[in-house]
């Protein structure tokens, strides 16, 4: 599954993913490949991604390591959609 997060700065990533799990307004929820159609408003939290991920040096600062080998990045907002296996995040 394809995962391309946008901020109004930069594109922080894109790439390919296993799984990304996001701070939905009605709580958290996770989409994996195939996952049905989705948009969605994202609230303040973080964007969970697992996968073997490779950040540009750029953006390496905005991400931490979560566990199990995830990536997180933090966000104050956002919206979300899924569709086609691929996943665009608009984060601020």
């Amino acid at each position: 599954m394809y995962l391309e997060i946008v901020s109004p700065e930069a594109t922080l990533f894109s790439g390919e993913v296993i799984s990304v799990v996001v701070p939905g307004v009605n709580g958290d929820f996770e989409m994996l490949n195939n996952h049905a159609p989705t948009v969605s408003l994202l609230k303040d939290g973080f964007v969970k991604i697992s996968g073997n991920i490779e950040l540009d040096e750029e953006v390496q600062h905005k991400f931490t390591k979560g566990e199990k080998g995830s990536t997180l990045l933090k966000i104050n907002s956002g919206t979300i959609e899924m569709k086609d296996n691929k996943i665009i995040v608009l984060a601020d």
